[in-house]
């Protein structure tokens, strides 16, 4: 199977539709499987006094006033997904409270992701999981019991699910990565395991691909010097082509591990070793040789 590559949107659209379309754009010419979005109820995940307190925003002076500019409604999402569907990509978000748990169920996405911040809400784990779609479960601040006891809930609910290693800084320093701990989560949960990353640049996801993760999420931007939290851990289009297009020559070079001879090398190996009295068996029994020996 491909690997799936999740060009994550999230709230880099700040509060525009426009925006948001053209990332979405960004994502289908760079051949990314998914877009994905986030969507928060403001007064259920904030409180009402950090909600009050002073934030400068293109929005206002208050924190709520920053949130609810980022926050796209019903409208928006609705145009969303048509735009998607036009547009031949899958949608997504990940919700950070049950009630836009809820909201998102209206669009009938194929998959749900679990912020790696939600992990450890065990009642939107249950929500989400009782929806049976398959869903990404990051694993960024998570000790291996919230691990444990996520990937409980979901088996429990025979919802299908792959974790998705994560280091949840922004930007993530490189010597932060350990993505050893791909290979760690594939060995304790017996599951398909992908990477999620906040990294400036490009090489620590090419090392994720390279040791099997079965899934790549990756923050995208129309710039980094846009306003937002997320922009400084995210690429620009030209880097998100790149990207996907050295992610696709990867998986091909990867191969399947078969260490005999290959039939492009049988031609090769004649021409190198025809002064030697050479000959190989392949593993279905075919011979190749050079002279014949003796």
């Amino acid at each position: 199977m491909s690997l799936f590559v999740i060009a994550e949107i999230g709230i880099n659209h700040n509060g525009d539709l426009s925006i948001a379309k053209q990332l979405i754009d960004v994502a289908v010419e760079a051949g990314a499987n998914a877009v994905k979005f986030q969507k928060r109820t403001i007064d259920r995940v904030y409180t009402q006094e950090f909600l009050d307190s002073p934030r400068e925003s293109p929005w206002g002076s208050t924190q709520r006033a920053q949130k609810e500019g980022l926050e796209f409604g019903v409208e928006q999402y609705s145009e969303i997904d048509r735009y998607c569907k036009e547009k031949g990509i899958e949608w997504f978000a990940s919700a950070w409270d049950i009630d836009s748990q809820r909201f998102l169920r209206q669009f009938n996405c194929n998959y749900n992701k679990i912020a790696s911040a939600m992990i450890v809400d065990e009642a939107l784990l249950r929500e989400v999981a009782s929806e049976g779609r398959h869903t990404f479960i990051s694993t960024g601040m998570s000790t291996t019991a919230d691990i444990d006891r996520a990937v409980e809930i979901f088996r429990k609910a025979g919802c299908p699910f792959e974790l998705m290693h994560c280091v949840s800084t922004y930007p993530m320093e490189d010597e932060d990565a350990n993505l050893r701990r791909i290979v760690s989560l594939r060995e304790r949960y017996g599951c398909g395991v992908g990477y999620s990353g906040h990294e400036v640049g490009l090489a620590v996801s090419y090392a994720a691909v390279a040791l099997g993760i079965t899934s790549l999420e990756r923050h995208i931007t129309l710039s980094r010097a846009m306003y937002g939290s997320d922009q400084s851990a995210s690429i620009e289009p030209a880097g998100f082509r790149q990207l996907v297009g050295a992610v696709r020559k990867i998986e091909k070079a990867m191969g399947a591990g078969e260490i005999d001879i290959q039939p492009k090398e049988v031609p090769i190996a004649k021409k190198l070793r025809a002064h030697l009295n050479w000959e190989s068996s392949s593993l279905d029994g075919t011979v190749y040789s050079g002279r014949a020996k003796g």
